[in-house]
């Protein structure tokens, strides 16, 4: 937790230093604010505290050249009994806090906390916009940074240069045709079709049909030759989705066709020669579904993707939810909606049973002016609170320490097992506040 102290009066500089690191801040202190500006640099992780009245510069210059160079940046403004009114205009052009001597060091220090949690959150928020811009095209498909999702971006990688048949399994809303269509897409079979049917959509009365074709008086109203869905994927990639929902008897024909590669329509006597790739999903893992039959799981499952639902990489979320509000705003027409640090936090901790597609309803009726930017759109339970403040001093701290370890759990007063525990849970990465990838742990 870092602090750039300024002060002309070398006592009064002194104390205030004592004080802050008695806290466990880091401070530098200076004697004049043209040395204090020389240390702020881009993104620096702290704040500022400095002394209204000064020589050469005073606070008010200081605070206007700080909020050129970065207009988040908290200062706090000491200031006299005489200087209240100044301190309020300070507020008015950006000053974080001011706090009027004389002042108790506890005060001092509080203030100074929150100001650092903040700038720890905002810097947080600017990491999350920088992480958007992504160079890979697989991640640019399939976001996130959680060790489920970069498995998973890895085992898609795999499978797309082979024409192994898939079965991705997963709940409503976690992504099962995206990863479907990136295999595709990064296959060799990328220029072909890609044929998606939701079998749970289709007709049963029509169903065969529909997916094997039919030739001319193969049934009542068949007047002329019908191809099918399956034919006309021919070359690409066949996905059926919600395969769960197919009737016993055509699983037996899918099952064939599976096998054999060709399918014959209805009423007719020539197979139908088959060149696809089949790629299955189902929400329901199809080992649990009464009625689905073993032998067509067998075959299907020979590679089977398991998607995790979004509360299980909940670290993946607020970079996730920007990249839904850029990609809402671009299909309305609209500006991005800017959301603050703690906006995010908020939805990291909500459940989402809807998973993936629920977060991009919220950011579509966000950038329709449906849902507020600032406000969670259900009220928090006490819980879910705390693990967002516990998180935020986490974070805090870690940003203070450049993801030093030992600093980081000493300041808190925790143990070093439960830091890793909560960084584990929180989704936090040391290397994400500036230590270096890979190193050793630094106790």
């Amino acid at each position: 937790m870092n602090i750039i102290l300024i002060d002309d009066d070398e006592d009064i500089r002194t104390a205030l230093s004592q004080t802050l690191e008695l806290a466990g801040f880091n401070v530098t202190a200076c004697a004049r604010a043209e040395r204090a500006l020389e240390l702020v640099v881009a993104d620096f992780d702290g704040v500022v505290i400095s002394d209204i009245r000064m020589p050469r510069m005073d606070g008010m210059t200081l605070l206007a050249e700080i909020a050129a160079r970065d207009a988040e940046l908290p200062v706090i403004l000491i200031t006299g009994n005489a200087d209240v009114a100044l301190a309020v205009k300070a507020m008015r052009a950006g000053a974080h806090d001011f706090i009027e001597k004389p002042f108790e060091p506890a005060r001092l220090v509080e203030v100074a906390r929150r100001a650092v949690a903040l700038r720890a959150l905002t810097l947080e928020n600017r990491s999350l916009r920088r992480v958007l811009n992504v160079d890979d095209p697989l991640e640019a498909r399939i976001r996130g940074r959680s060790p489920e999702i970069v498995e998973l971006r890895r085992q898609v990688q795999l499978l797309a240069r082979h024409e192994t048949d898939v079965l991705i399994e997963g709940e409503t809303g976690t992504g099962k045709e995206v990863v479907a269509r990136a295999l595709h897409d990064f296959s060799a079979r990328a220029a072909r079709p890609f044929v998606a049917i939701n079998l749970a959509a289709l007709p049963a009365a029509s169903l065969e049909s529909e997916l094997f074709g039919h030739v001319a008086g193969a049934f009542a109203g068949a007047l002329r030759d019908r191809t099918g869905r399956f034919e006309h994927a021919r070359g690409g990639t066949l996905y059926l989705d919600e395969i769960g929902a197919l009737p016993e008897a055509v699983q037996i024909k899918l099952l064939r066709v599976i096998e054999e590669r060709a399918i014959t329509p209805l009423g007719g006597n020539d197979p139908v020669a088959l060149d696809v790739r089949f790629l299955a999903s189902s929400n329901t893992p199809l080992a649990k579904l009464a009625g689905f039959r073993a032998d067509l799981l067998y075959r299907l499952n020979s590679v089977t993707l398991q998607l995790p639902v979004l509360a299980a990489r909940r670290g993946d979320i607020p970079t996730l939810f920007r990249h839904l509000l850029g990609r809402a705003a671009q299909r309305a027409g609209l500006p991005t909606p800017d959301v603050s640090a703690a906006k995010l936090m908020a939805l990291s901790a909500r459940e989402w049973p809807g998973n993936v597609r629920e977060l991009a309803h919220m950011a579509e009726r966000m950038v329709l002016g449906l849902e507020q930017a600032d406000e969670a759109s259900a009220p928090l339970s006490l819980a879910q609170r705390v693990e967002l403040y516990e998180r935020a001093q986490i974070v805090a701290a870690l940003s203070a320490h450049h993801g030093g370890l030992r600093e980081t759990y000493e300041s808190l007063g925790l143990a070093r097992k439960s830091l890793y525990e909560k960084m584990q849970k929180y989704a936090l990465r040391r290397e994400d506040f500036g230590a270096t990838p890979g190193a050793a742990d630094d106790d």
